[in-house]
Formats: structure tokens, sequence, C-alpha cells
């Protein structure tokens, strides 16, 4: 009786996983099924074939609707927020100061907040400064999608130093999916030489890249320091010591490298372009693998289908998107994190700007009291020095946001080498007089 009962069992427990397998096995199609029509919804059957050579975002957009139809948003003004937006305004009207800490230099003229990367093409080609200064064909490297059919057909190094005005009847595109896509694989990829040249010269190998870091590396082909090397005006990231400003001036220094010499002063002075790569590199979000993706491209959903968003815009008009996925707090309280961060390094700014125009007034004040280079070197020095590194926090266009303690660093450091720079001077004219 008891062999029987023990037999019976085995037969259940038989039947039972059996069933258990079954199930799990049919369940486990039914989740791939969907899995792939999800995939195929997001990644569907190619309606047209994608070129190597395609640069039209509306081709592409005919594959991918979802992220098309939000790409071309970009041409639209979602309006000013308090320390940036997409509305077009001059910022020397705003913070005039710039006019003399950038004199003699095309910014100084025309300096403007951006709009979105619809118009990375045009707005660069309408620009006052692309007028007064004659600019090597390099500057399109960023703002026109031919650049790297371009690079390709005449050489890297010969393509920077042509002259702007030859290739522009060859550039009619501002931002292109082709930037960062691969058009067979749609897998991000890096199709700027500028970029991998300065990973490489820092020992990173690109092929090794995660997705999540190529969702950076993609931002960082653009938005970084940058300057014109030598002669052939070559593209080059100055990024050898590393990625903080005091590495970057560091790298200027060696190289005996200036953008211009300052009107008013004489300095030899460095403008910095858009940091925002080296900014977050230092900041929480940079430290703690948060992509500039998640939060300037967060993913959203179409139906059954996670799509990331190619309206490419301050999150702070898309705070729920944007920040709420790790940050478990209201929009309100995000909001006001967010502008204190900005208003306090606004506050900064300020202070920099303030302290730069008294070092340029003390310093003009000894010039004109017969001060030479030599006398005046280490108050020209400590001029340039406080100007780049209020430039590298203005310039980025987070106004403190990407990384709030080093700005705050950036910027103090700034104060006090314009005052240093301000004493030198002023010492040197009370000297003088006496």
């Amino acid at each position: 009786m008891t062999q029987l009962f023990s037999r019976q069992n085995l037969i259940y427990l038989a039947i039972l996983v059996v069933t258990a397998v079954a199930t799990a096995v049919v369940a486990g199609l039914l989740m791939n099924i969907s899995q792939h029509k999800a995939e195929r919804q997001e990644y569907p059957l190619k309606v047209v074939e994608i070129g190597e050579k395609e640069l039209d975002p509306a081709v592409w957009g005919q594959n991918f609707p979802h992220q098309y139809d939000s790409f071309v948003k970009t041409k639209e003004d979602y309006g000013e927020t308090p320390y940036g937006g997409s509305t077009v305004y001059s910022k020397l009207e705003r913070y005039p100061a710039m006019k003399r800490i950038w004199a003699g230099y095309a910014f100084s003229i025309d300096h403007n907040e951006e709009r979105g990367h619809a118009y990375a093409l045009t707005d660069q080609i309408e620009t006052e400064r692309m007028q007064i200064v004659k600019q090597p064909a390099a500057c399109a490297n960023c703002h026109a999608a031919e650049s790297p059919q371009l690079i390709e057909a005449m050489g890297w190094e010969n393509f920077n130093k042509t002259p702007y005005s030859e290739l522009a009847d060859q550039l009619h595109l501002g931002s292109s999916c082709a930037d960062c896509h691969d058009p067979d694989t749609m897998a991000l990829r890096i199709t700027r030489p500028g970029f991998a040249n300065a990973m490489a010269a820092r020992g990173i190998d690109l092929s090794g890249a995660t997705r999540q870091e190529m969702r950076s590396y993609v931002c960082a082909q653009c938005h970084v320091e940058y300057y014109f090397k030598g002669e052939d005006k070559v593209l080059t990231f100055p990024w050898s010591e590393g990625l903080t400003i005091d590495n970057i001036s560091s790298y200027y220094e060696q190289a005996g490298f200036k953008d211009w010499a300052h009107k008013e002063t004489g300095a030899p002075m460095i403008k910095i372009q858009h940091p925002e790569f080296e900014m977050w590199s230092t900041g929480i979000h940079g430290r703690s693998g948060v992509a500039c993706a998640d939060c300037h491209m967060p993913y959203t959903r179409q139906g059954s289908v996670k799509v990331s968003d190619h309206w490419l815009r301050s999150p702070l008009v898309n705070l729920s998107q944007a920040c709420q996925n790790c940050h478990n707090i209201s929009e309100q309280e995000l909001r006001d994190r967010v502008l204190t961060i900005q208003s306090k390094t606004a506050e900064l700014l300020r202070r920099s700007e303030e302290a730069l125009v008294d070092a340029i007034d003390a310093i003009v004040a000894a010039r004109e009291a017969g001060a030479t280079d030599e006398q005046l070197a280490e108050a020209l020095k400590l001029h340039r020095e406080s100007s780049l590194r209020w430039d590298f926090v203005s310039s980025e266009n987070s106004t403190g946001f990407h990384s709030p303690q080093e700005a705050a660093r950036v910027l103090a450091t700034a104060i006090d080498m314009a005052r240093q720079a301000q004493m030198l001077a002023q010492q040197w004219n009370a000297t003088v007089q006496q």
C-alpha cells in the first residue's frame, strides 16, 4: 500500500513539474513575442533603405517616426528659462561687462542665447562674428552634418585649414541623425575626429565604450572646449592633462597659445567655448554614470514602446521625464533646487565680472602711467587666468548645475585672481605717483 502511494506521489510530482516547465516555456514564448512586437514598433521593418551617405533627418524619420517627430521640435521656441532656454536674446546687452572682458575679440560684438539643434548651422552662418573674422572650415565641424563626409573626402588636416567661405555652398544641414547613429544598425557612433583624437590621447579606447557611455560621448563630440592648433587650424581638444579648467589652463600655457590680445590691457587671452562635457565630468551626475541623454533626451512611452526623446532642451521644461525617474520629489522641489544652484552661480558670475572689469581698469591706468609689459607681467597673467576661469563657467550652458561645487570653486578662484591683478596694477601705479 505504501509503495503504491509513493508511486502515485511520484506520478503527480512528475505531472506537476512537466506542467510548470510547460507553463514557463509558454510564458517565456509569449514574453518573447511581446518583446519582439515592441522592438518592431521601436525599430520597425524598414520603410526605406538609409544609405551610408544619407543626412536628411526626414528620410531617417520614415523608419523612426517617434524619434523624428520629437527631433523636429528642436525648431520650436519653448521660451526662456531663468538662465537659458531657446529664445534668442543678446547676452552682451543683458551682461554688458562681457563687452569689456572680451574687448578686441569678435564675441564682444555678437553673443546671443542659442536656439535649438535645428539651427546649429543657420545661427553660425548668421552671427556677426562670421563677418568679422575669417573662420576656417574647422568651425563647421560641429555645425554642419556634411562635415564628416567632407573630412573623408578632403582629409582631416586639409578640411580644417580650408577657409570656411570656400565650403559654405556645400553646407546645408545642421544636426542630423547621422551625426550620432549608424544608418544600418542605429548604434551610437562617433563621427567627429576631434573627439576621437582627444580620447585616444587620454588613453581611452572608444571601441570598448558601453552604450551608456556613448549616450554622453556623442554629445561630447561638440559640447566641449576646443581650439584651432597651428597654422593648419586643426580642431583640437586641450585634454591631454585632464578635463578641469586648471588642466586646460596648464595645457594652453605650455603650448604658448592665445586666441587674441586684449584690446585694453594687452594680455594674451583665451576664449573658452562651451565645456559642458568637462564640467559634467566633475559633477555628481557624471560621476554616478548619469548620461547627458538621461536628462536632455529622457525616455518616453509611445504606447508600449520606450523611445528616447529627441527634443533636446532644458530639463527645467521637462522635469517629470528628465528628473523624476530618479528623484522621487515634486516638480516644484526639483525646480527650486535647480534654480538655487543657478542663482548662486549667476551671483558669482556677476561678482567675477565686476572683479575683472576692476582689474582691467587698474591695468589700463598703470599703462597710461607708463607701465611696460614686463612690469605688468604678473598682473597680465592673472588677468588672463581669471578671465578664462570666468569664461569656463559663463560659456558652459548649465549655469553651474552640471557641477555646482566645481563651478563655485572656479569662480572663487577667478575673483581672487582678478583682485590680485587689480592690486598689483594699483600698487605699481601708487609707486610711480610717489
